[in-house]
């Protein structure tokens, strides 16, 4: 009973700070059955994060898109496939699209997320217009996704599309030629040939293709005059 009064009296900020460390989602939600202050302590403390990862945890769609509105500051989204085995779809990221932060985010990353298509990529990337940096790699996008992007994502700098073998030279030329801060496009392994690589950097000659060595089988690859 001793303890219990002293828990009690600590603050909502103290309790906030408390559970920032607690990195399980299943934990935290235990916590904010604790009482009414633990609740809001843990509402705080998800409101303070500037990064959220969903990777190594497996989460529904409801779960995520309730743990994601609650995090509104978020800058960083993270909903990887992980070992567990992510169960996120479509449905969550037309839930995530819905949030408070998603304007504000720079960075998303989706790697490996097979069980999402077009239609969920297209919904969330149309309301992250501050986006700078996505990670769509491994997943089974389309050139749609690509369109989207260049046409609400003004701000991106690199893209990751590692193994994004629906994705054909129309989409990436709509990237580069829409997306003028783009820097950097991840390549590897998509079923794309050489020459687009060539004619893309004609259009944009700083861009950097990675991995360039790997695919293209030279140092560096220069545009032709």
């Amino acid at each position: 009973m001793e303890t219990e009064l002293e828990i009690e009296r600590l603050p909502v900020d103290l309790l906030a700070h408390i559970f920032s460390f607690i990195l399980s989602f299943k934990d935290l939600a235990q916590a904010s059955r604790v009482c009414w202050k633990w609740r809001r302590g843990v509402k705080e403390s998800l409101s303070r994060k500037e990064r959220l990862s969903f990777a190594g945890w497996k989460v529904d769609d409801e779960s995520a898109a309730r743990v994601v509105r609650a995090a509104y500051n978020i800058k960083e989204l993270d909903i990887s496939r992980s070992c567990w085995g992510c169960q996120i779809t479509d449905e969550g990221l037309y839930k995530i699209s819905l949030t408070k932060c998603v304007g504000n985010l720079l960075s998303i990353s989706m790697w490996g997320m097979a069980g999402i298509t077009d239609r969920g990529v297209i919904q969330l990337v149309t309301q992250a217009n501050s986006l700078q940096h996505l990670n769509i790699g491994g997943t089974f996008i389309t050139d749609e996704s690509l369109y989207a992007i260049a046409n609400n994502c003004p701000q991106i700098k690199t893209i990751i599309l590692w193994s994004c073998r629906h994705v054909t030279e129309n989409g990436l030329k709509k990237l580069v030629d829409k997306c003028c801060k783009l820097k950097s496009i991840n390549v590897w392994d998509m079923k794309v040939p050489v020459d687009c690589f060539l004619r893309l950097l004609a259009i944009n000659p700083t861009l950097e293709l990675k991995p360039l060595t790997q695919h293209l089988g030279v140092g560096r690859i220069w545009p032709a005059s």
